[in-house]
Protein backbone atom coordinates (compact mmCIF):
# COMPACT_ATOMS: atom_id res chain seq x y z
CA UNK A 1 0.00 0.00 0.00
CA UNK A 2 1.85 3.06 -1.06
CA UNK A 3 0.25 6.50 0.51
CA UNK A 4 1.42 8.54 -2.13
CA UNK A 5 -0.28 9.81 -5.26
CA UNK A 6 0.08 7.13 -8.62
CA UNK A 7 0.44 9.61 -11.16
CA UNK A 8 3.63 11.28 -10.63
CA UNK A 9 1.85 14.53 -11.93
CA UNK A 10 -0.55 14.67 -9.15
CA UNK A 11 1.07 16.61 -6.21
CA UNK A 12 -0.63 17.31 -2.71
CA UNK A 13 -1.36 20.98 -2.42
CA UNK A 14 -1.84 22.86 0.89
CA UNK A 15 -3.78 26.24 1.02
CA UNK A 16 -3.08 29.35 3.04
CA UNK A 17 -5.95 27.98 6.30
CA UNK A 18 -3.06 26.05 8.82
CA UNK A 19 -4.34 22.93 10.83
CA UNK A 20 -3.62 24.94 14.02
CA UNK A 21 -6.25 27.68 12.32
CA UNK A 22 -8.77 25.47 11.24
CA UNK A 23 -8.21 23.59 15.19
CA UNK A 24 -8.49 27.82 16.70
CA UNK A 25 -11.81 27.90 14.62
CA UNK A 26 -13.33 25.16 16.56
CA UNK A 27 -11.37 24.87 19.58
CA UNK A 28 -10.93 21.74 19.39
CA UNK A 29 -8.04 19.53 17.80
CA UNK A 30 -9.10 16.94 15.17
CA UNK A 31 -9.34 13.27 16.44
CA UNK A 32 -10.61 9.81 14.86
CA UNK A 33 -12.13 7.38 17.22
CA UNK A 34 -11.75 3.98 15.22
CA UNK A 35 -14.27 0.85 16.35
CA UNK A 36 -13.71 -2.16 15.77
CA UNK A 37 -15.64 -5.89 16.28
CA UNK A 38 -17.81 -8.62 14.88
CA UNK A 39 -21.17 -7.61 13.65
CA UNK A 40 -23.58 -6.96 16.46
CA UNK A 41 -20.63 -6.05 18.89
CA UNK A 42 -22.28 -2.94 19.26
CA UNK A 43 -20.13 -0.53 18.08
CA UNK A 44 -22.44 1.89 15.90
CA UNK A 45 -25.11 2.03 18.95
CA UNK A 46 -21.88 2.96 21.15
CA UNK A 47 -20.47 5.43 18.53
CA UNK A 48 -24.41 7.24 17.95
CA UNK A 49 -24.33 7.45 22.02
CA UNK A 50 -20.67 9.01 22.05
CA UNK A 51 -21.43 11.06 18.49
CA UNK A 52 -24.89 12.56 20.87
CA UNK A 53 -22.38 13.45 24.18
CA UNK A 54 -19.81 15.16 22.04
CA UNK A 55 -22.17 17.02 20.18
CA UNK A 56 -23.58 18.47 23.36
CA UNK A 57 -20.54 19.12 24.99
CA UNK A 58 -20.33 21.69 22.02
CA UNK A 59 -17.91 19.65 19.59
CA UNK A 60 -17.59 19.14 16.29
CA UNK A 61 -18.06 15.59 15.22
CA UNK A 62 -18.94 13.14 12.49
CA UNK A 63 -19.92 9.53 12.61
CA UNK A 64 -18.69 7.12 9.91
CA UNK A 65 -20.61 4.19 9.73
CA UNK A 66 -19.65 0.86 7.99
CA UNK A 67 -23.33 0.52 6.43
CA UNK A 68 -23.88 3.97 5.51
CA UNK A 69 -20.59 4.52 3.71
CA UNK A 70 -21.39 1.20 1.72
CA UNK A 71 -24.71 2.86 0.65
CA UNK A 72 -22.73 5.51 -0.88
CA UNK A 73 -18.81 5.96 -1.87
CA UNK A 74 -18.07 2.17 -1.35
CA UNK A 75 -21.37 0.96 -2.65
CA UNK A 76 -18.95 -0.74 -5.68
CA UNK A 77 -17.16 -3.07 -2.99
CA UNK A 78 -18.29 -6.56 -2.32
CA UNK A 79 -16.88 -8.65 0.94
CA UNK A 80 -13.97 -10.55 -0.46
CA UNK A 81 -10.81 -9.57 1.29
CA UNK A 82 -9.65 -7.53 -1.37
CA UNK A 83 -12.64 -5.70 -1.68
CA UNK A 84 -12.60 -5.13 2.64
CA UNK A 85 -9.10 -3.99 2.32
CA UNK A 86 -10.20 -1.20 0.12
CA UNK A 87 -13.21 -0.40 1.82
CA UNK A 88 -11.15 0.35 5.17
CA UNK A 89 -8.30 2.21 2.86
CA UNK A 90 -10.65 4.32 1.55
CA UNK A 91 -12.43 5.64 4.98
CA UNK A 92 -8.76 5.87 6.68
CA UNK A 93 -8.40 8.70 3.78
CA UNK A 94 -11.48 10.46 4.49
CA UNK A 95 -11.60 9.80 8.29
CA UNK A 96 -7.26 10.92 7.71
CA UNK A 97 -9.08 14.21 5.82
CA UNK A 98 -11.68 14.63 8.50
CA UNK A 99 -9.23 14.94 11.14
CA UNK A 100 -7.03 17.39 9.47
CA UNK A 101 -10.46 19.77 9.48
CA UNK A 102 -9.97 19.34 12.96
CA UNK A 103 -13.01 17.35 13.42
CA UNK A 104 -13.60 14.74 16.16
CA UNK A 105 -14.38 11.67 13.81
CA UNK A 106 -16.12 8.85 15.12
CA UNK A 107 -15.58 5.73 12.58
CA UNK A 108 -17.47 2.17 13.33
CA UNK A 109 -16.05 -0.44 10.82
CA UNK A 110 -15.98 -4.43 11.51
CA UNK A 111 -12.21 -3.61 9.85
CA UNK A 112 -11.48 -7.13 10.26
CA UNK A 113 -7.72 -7.47 9.67
CA UNK A 114 -4.98 -5.32 11.82
CA UNK A 115 -2.76 -4.14 8.97
CA UNK A 116 -5.68 -2.18 7.60
CA UNK A 117 -6.42 -0.80 11.13
CA UNK A 118 -2.43 0.24 11.72
CA UNK A 119 -2.87 1.88 8.05
CA UNK A 120 -5.84 3.96 9.48
CA UNK A 121 -3.72 4.81 12.42
CA UNK A 122 -0.58 6.18 10.08
CA UNK A 123 -2.90 7.83 8.06
CA UNK A 124 -4.39 9.86 11.21
CA UNK A 125 -0.95 10.41 12.42
CA UNK A 126 0.68 9.92 15.94
CA UNK A 127 -2.09 11.00 18.66
CA UNK A 128 -4.55 11.71 16.71
CA UNK A 129 -6.12 7.80 16.94
CA UNK A 130 -7.75 5.91 19.28
CA UNK A 131 -8.70 2.30 18.48
CA UNK A 132 -11.33 1.00 20.39
CA UNK A 133 -12.24 -2.18 20.46
CA UNK A 134 -15.92 -3.47 20.96
CA UNK A 135 -15.01 -7.05 22.77
CA UNK A 136 -17.80 -8.79 22.54
CA UNK A 137 -18.24 -12.50 21.64
CA UNK A 138 -19.24 -14.36 18.96
CA UNK A 139 -21.95 -16.09 20.58
CA UNK A 140 -23.42 -13.10 22.16
CA UNK A 141 -23.30 -11.66 18.40
CA UNK A 142 -25.27 -14.51 17.11
CA UNK A 143 -27.69 -13.87 20.21
CA UNK A 144 -28.05 -10.43 19.49
CA UNK A 145 -27.75 -10.72 15.52
CA UNK A 146 -29.44 -6.85 15.06
CA UNK A 147 -29.91 -7.26 11.09
CA UNK A 148 -30.34 -10.83 10.66
CA UNK A 149 -27.24 -11.40 9.03
CA UNK A 150 -26.15 -14.34 11.16
CA UNK A 151 -29.11 -16.54 10.11
CA UNK A 152 -28.79 -15.69 6.79
CA UNK A 153 -25.87 -17.57 4.48
CA UNK A 154 -24.07 -15.23 3.49
CA UNK A 155 -20.37 -16.04 2.14
CA UNK A 156 -16.84 -13.90 3.53
CA UNK A 157 -18.90 -13.64 6.56
CA UNK A 158 -16.87 -12.07 9.09
CA UNK A 159 -16.00 -14.46 12.74
CA UNK A 160 -18.00 -17.49 9.92
CA UNK A 161 -15.88 -17.97 7.17
CA UNK A 162 -13.66 -14.48 6.80
CA UNK A 163 -11.43 -13.42 9.54
CA UNK A 164 -11.50 -11.10 12.53
CA UNK A 165 -8.14 -10.51 13.79
CA UNK A 166 -8.57 -9.07 17.51
CA UNK A 167 -6.20 -5.57 18.00
CA UNK A 168 -3.14 -6.36 19.45
CA UNK A 169 -3.18 -3.54 21.47
CA UNK A 170 -6.01 -0.85 21.61
CA UNK A 171 -6.34 2.50 23.50
CA UNK A 172 -9.82 0.99 24.86
CA UNK A 173 -11.54 -2.63 25.35
CA UNK A 174 -14.94 -1.88 25.62
CA UNK A 175 -17.31 -5.17 27.25
CA UNK A 176 -21.05 -4.82 25.99
CA UNK A 177 -22.31 -7.90 28.47
CA UNK A 178 -21.99 -6.65 31.48
CA UNK A 179 -21.65 -2.38 30.78
CA UNK A 180 -24.55 -1.12 28.76
CA UNK A 181 -24.30 1.39 25.42
CA UNK A 182 -24.09 4.78 27.34
CA UNK A 183 -21.67 3.04 30.09
CA UNK A 184 -19.19 2.04 26.94
CA UNK A 185 -19.61 5.89 25.48
CA UNK A 186 -19.08 7.40 28.56
CA UNK A 187 -16.00 5.81 29.11
CA UNK A 188 -14.40 6.60 25.42
CA UNK A 189 -15.50 9.78 25.86
CA UNK A 190 -13.60 9.73 29.57
CA UNK A 191 -10.27 9.11 27.09
CA UNK A 192 -11.12 11.80 25.02
CA UNK A 193 -11.33 14.25 28.18
CA UNK A 194 -7.90 12.84 28.96
CA UNK A 195 -6.39 13.82 26.42
CA UNK A 196 -6.27 17.95 27.15
CA UNK A 197 -5.53 18.45 23.30
CA UNK A 198 -9.18 17.94 22.17
CA UNK A 199 -10.24 20.69 25.20
CA UNK A 200 -13.02 18.96 26.54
Amino acid sequence: MSLGAKNENVVWHSGKVSYEARCSVLKQQGLVVWFTGLSGSGKSTIAVELEKMLNEAGKAVYLLDGDNIRCGINSDLGFSDEDRNENIRRISEIAALFQDAGLITLVSFISPFRKMRQFARERAGEGNFIEVYVNTDFETCMQRDPKGLYKKEISHFTGKDSAYEEPSDPEIILDTVEHTAVECARQVYDEICRRKSIGL
